[in-house]
């Protein structure tokens, strides 16, 4: 029960810290709008549906000139705020500054939760979601559908969201012989399968030509096409995978005293860690997927989380999360406010390198 408290306590002020976050970032830009603007703005958006209703459209499959009859639903919606704000501030909060901010959020809260399972599972402090290959994979998707968009018949995000994943599950499969995984064959295996897509990344970017500069964007990480359909496309699975991750965080506390001792404590280790990867992956994957390659956010905040709350995953897990959202989403604001647009991965290293330096110095990096 005190976990449990401690959990709510240290979740609720972070979670506080993440909508303050979010206010400030949605008010600054090349035009200030006064937070209680954007309060107003973001009130003026709330809906309550009062009918639903169910319609049939079609759907074209590439290369084949058919068409697939797909339900689609559609809804009446009831506002019932109409705050006086200005319609162009409105529309800078709403369609351009809103989705960005609440992208940066829902990535940075994915990649926060699942630095801090790879790290419980690999009982390493320097682990972090890509481990296992599952961001190299996606930019080997992101840059096939950027260099070669008329060979590829699905979106950037979703061609990048699947490359993960079978990246993922092919390094796990590798790493498994007789219906085990250890973690350190996951680990090389990992690094090698990174290598070889790594080269394939390299000669597809050698023969992009004009579209070198839109993968470089993409492979530093970068949210400033953000729209509301990325956030559509992350949002439910980020928030699914995190609270699916938070379920097993008594396990993983059990984990961290080694695979025997779990065994003998009566976790079902290799099915606990197929769970664990898969539900990580899938996070990882999908916040990769409609923001690029973002470094150190699943590396730092955890192990900073860690410092300041302890190793329980079951206070880790969470506070870590909306640590990594607040982070990625002020990593990000600060990225419009300088004189050039940087990509945010570019940010997040400048900040995450040192710091973590400066903990290696002060010899605060700990085994779990």
């Amino acid at each position: 029960m005190q976990a449990h408290r401690r959990a709510a306590t240290y979740s609720s002020g972070l979670l506080a810290v993440l909508v303050v976050t979010v206010l400030a970032s949605a008010a600054i830009g090349d035009v200030a709008i006064p937070p209680g603007d954007v309060v107003a703005a973001v009130g003026n958006q709330i809906a309550i549906p009062t009918s639903i209703g169910v319609s049939t459209t079609t759907l074209g499959v590439p290369f084949v000139d058919v068409g697939i009859p797909v339900p689609a639903l559609h809804a009446s919606y009831w506002h019932p705020f109409a705050f006086d704000v200005a319609s162009t501030d409105e529309t800078i909060v709403v369609a351009l500054r809103l989705p960005r901010v609440l992208l940066a959020a829902t990535v940075g809260v994915g990649l926060a939760a699942a630095g801090t399972v790879m790290q419980g599972l690999f009982r390493n402090p320097l682990a972090d979601p890509s481990i296992i290959g599952v961001s190299t994979g996606a930019a080997v998707g992101a840059v096939a559908a950027i260099t070669l968009p008329a060979l590829v018949p699905f979106g950037l995000e979703w061609m990048a969201f699947g490359t993960g994943l079978l990246t993922a599950f092919g390094v796990y499969w590798i790493a498994t012989e007789n219906g085990r995984t250890p973690v350190a064959t996951l680990l090389l295996a990992g690094v090698a399968i990174q290598a070889l897509l790594g080269a394939v990344i390299s000669f597809l970017m050698i023969n992009s030509g004009r579209s070198m500069e839109e993968v470089v964007y993409w492979l530093m990480g970068n949210l400033h096409a953000a729209q509301w359909a990325d956030v559509r496309f992350a949002l439910p699975v980020v928030v699914a995978g995190t609270l699916a991750l938070w379920a097993f965080t008594p396990d993983m506390n059990v984990l961290l005293l080694g695979e025997e001792d779990a065994h003998h404590l009566g976790v079902e280790v290799e099915r606990t860690k197929r769970i664990l990867l898969g539900l990580a992956t899938i996070v990882t994957a999908a916040g990769v997927a409609v923001a690029g390659v973002i470094g150190f956010v699943g590396l730092i905040v955890p192990h900073v989380l860690r410092l300041l709350v302890g190793p329980d995953h079951r206070v880790l897990l969470p506070t870590s999360a909306l640590a990594g959202g607040a982070f990625l989403v002020a990593a990000d604001t600060l990225t419009r406010t300088t004189p050039e647009v940087l990509p945010v991965g570019i940010v997040t290293a400048a900040a995450g390198g040192p710091f973590f330096l400066y903990l290696l110095r002060e010899r605060e990096v700990h085994g779990l």
